[in-house]
């Protein structure tokens, strides 16, 4: 390493206690960037009812954030390597605490589509640079995993309480306030950020800002994400998904050949040639079109099929929210024990498993005590996986690329949740509705049992990408 590799890492070395707080803030952050993701879903009717939303537009409140944010990771990402990860943590931040008090004062559909769009961009944001702060604060190794387990638990932990606050906030104060909560949290965030995260190291070196190919990709991307999202809303052969998926590819076959040619390109090439970092950014792509859909399958099973309201739902999902959270810690011993690969290996085993055992208590009759084990045994799998892929993604990553590795690997996380979402959820309900001489509840817990065998199986199959990891601990593990 050389010297400007040790000056550049240098808040790293401050004292513990410091980086302590660092690291609960940057938790903090996580905690607010994925209670969001559940927490707006419990309003929606009422969303709906007081903005006057059609049925065939409501869905714009979820997929307006979705696009967004899936397409702007690797631009938030490549931004906080070169404008600072603490000043782009902060404006992530205001971008989200203003568009979400945007959100609670809408007054038309139009309105809190918009305020949501930015919503997802200041998320987009603050994923790889709350994920990127941790990597150049903690020195790779059981440091670093360590603080990745830190932060998966309490993105865990903010799934579960998000549909608890959504149904809670909803039913006391109205649609509002599950806009206005993150008003507050991020207000909060802010504020500790000043005191606790350090200032970004000074850069000797100019970089230029690689415009086109941050336009080039981001277009590309939001109009994949665009596809996938509508795709199954309003059908794969019309002419909005079919223009998007085209100009899609042109937009990002445009980003390859700038990227190709660009002296300081926005995504590096010599970044794929990380094994490490390709192989996590596959399985995380995996990982999402598997275990990433368990939330809207168990969603449909627990309320369509079950008969649970929403609330019940909600508290239905704290044992698998904090089973990923015991298994993110797990991971983190394991990887500091052993190496990523073991830990991804075993965490896809145990989740497999896990994913298996969801399938006897998903009929119609069965009581919620009946599909626990695999929730547990499920829940515990994926939280080892999610420690070990971050990781993965982050080995062997340059300190000033942290950033747009972050950023690369966050989009394979969208993308793979789109793509995973679109093609079960299509194959799950084409079954449902073939299954003759059955109730409605019932022919769509058989299709959901058919998801969740496929879902398994697609763990199974991340396994081949997990062999291309190194076998043994690196020296920066060792450490």
């Amino acid at each position: 390493m050389t010297a400007s590799d040790h000056a550049a890492l240098a808040p790293a070395s401050g004292t513990g206690a410091r980086r302590g707080v660092a690291l609960a803030l940057l938790a903090f952050a996580q905690l607010i960037y994925s209670l969001d993701i559940n927490i707006v879903f419990v309003a929606l009717p009422e969303i709906g009812a007081g903005l006057g939303f059609s049925n065939q537009t409501l869905q714009w409140v979820v997929s307006a954030y979705m696009v967004f944010c899936g397409g702007f990771l690797l631009f938030g990402g490549r931004a906080a390597d070169l404008i600072g990860q603490r000043r782009m943590f902060i404006f992530a931040l205001w971008l989200y605490g203003l568009s979400s008090l945007a959100g609670g004062l809408a007054w038309s559909p139009e309105v809190i589509v918009a305020a949501r769009a930015v919503q997802g961009i200041g998320a987009a944001f603050l994923f790889p640079a709350t994920l990127s702060l941790i990597n150049r604060l903690f020195a790779e190794g059981p440091e670093r995993n360590r603080a990745l387990a830190v932060w998966g638990g309490a993105g865990a932990s903010g799934l579960s309480i998000g549909a608890l606050a959504g149904g809670f906030l909803t039913a006391t104060w109205g649609w509002p306030a599950v806009f206005y909560v993150n008003v507050t949290l991020a207000g909060i965030a802010i504020i500790a950020a000043f005191f606790a995260i350090p200032r970004d190291p000074q850069r000797h070196e100019r970089r230029s800002f690689d415009l086109p190919g941050a336009l080039t990709v981001t277009a590309g991307a939001t109009l994949l994400v665009f596809a996938l999202v509508e795709g199954p809303e309003i059908g794969w052969t019309s002419s909005g998904v079919i223009g998007a998926l085209v100009l899609s590819g042109i937009f990002l076959v445009a980003f390859a050949m700038i990227e190709a040619r660009s002296s300081d390109p926005l995504m590096p090439p010599r970044l794929f040639r990380n094994r490490s970092l390709i192989a996590g950014m596959t399985i995380t792509f995996l990982y999402m079109g598997t275990c990433g859909v368990l939330p809207y399958f168990l969603t449909v099973l627990f309320q369509d099929v079950q008969g649970l309201t929403a609330l019940q739902t909600g508290w239905a999902f704290l044992v698998p929210s904090i089973s990923i959270a015991a298994g993110t810690q797990a991971g983190e011993r394991l990887a500091t024990r052993l190496s990523t690969r073991a830990t991804l290996i075993v965490g896809m085993v145990v989740g497999t498993v896990g994913t298996a055992l969801l399938i006897p208590g998903s009929d119609v009759n069965s009581p919620y005590l009946a599909i626990v084990p695999g929730l547990i045994v499920s829940g515990i799998g994926q939280g080892i996986v999610w420690t070990g892929m971050w990781i993965a993604a982050a080995s062997g990553v340059h300190h000033d690329e942290q950033g747009v590795a972050s950023g690369m690997a966050s989009t394979t996380l969208s993308v793979g949740n789109c793509v995973g979402l679109a093609v079960l959820i299509a194959i799950a309900n084409g079954y449902a509705a073939g299954s003759s001489g059955l109730s409605s509840a019932a022919a769509t817990a058989e299709g959901i049992k058919l998801a969740l065998w496929l879902a398994s199986g697609g763990l199974l199959v991340s396994l081949l990408f997990a062999f291309a990891l190194p076998g043994t601990a690196t020296k920066a593990e060792e450490r």
